[in-house]
């Protein structure tokens, strides 16, 4: 964790770690804000990128997230259907004072306040992925179960 020069990935690290979970956090020298962006800097494929897009429920406000594999679209619909209340999209405000992370930077744990999560079933698809940490410029891998029981998210078919 000491040569994190960022203060976002530096709380992701110690997430990971107060959680007993093996994985480092990286900083890369280019931005993966998004997928594509990810996979290129990593030399991976833009599927093993876990994005991570927080929605707003539209009758409580309350934050839902949604992990995806890279390459998939979120169905909005089917997010709805998963947790029974209907969805809006969230501005870069709600993002930061749900999560405490700016867009292009949203981890899958870690938050100010916990969120209901689901997670990708394709991700499974993929023996390693990776996911933002805390800033565009950082990111950590690790495998899509591990994900699953670091977050205590749900399993489902999103795109």
């Amino acid at each position: 964790m000491s040569g994190l020069t960022n203060d976002s990935a530096r709380r992701i690290q110690a997430a990971l770690a107060a959680r007993g979970a093996p994985f480092a956090v990286i900083e890369l020298p280019t931005s993966a804000r998004t997928a594509a962006e990810a996979a290129a800097a990593l030399g991976c494929t833009i599927a093993q990128i876990a994005k991570s897009i927080v929605f707003r429920s539209a009758d409580d406000d309350s934050p839902v997230l949604v992990v995806a594999s890279g390459v998939n679209r979120i169905d909005e619909r089917r997010v709805e259907s998963l947790i029974a209340r209907p969805i809006a999209k969230a501005d870069a405000a709600y993002v930061r004072a749900r999560t405490g992370f700016a867009i292009g930077g949203i981890p899958p744990l870690g938050h100010a306040v916990a969120l209901p999560t689901l997670i990708d079933r394709d991700l499974l698809a993929h023996a390693e992925i990776w996911a933002a940490a805390g800033t565009p410029h950082a990111v950590f891998r690790l495998d899509p179960h591990s994900l699953v029981a670091l977050t205590g998210g749900t399993l489902a078919d999103i795109a």
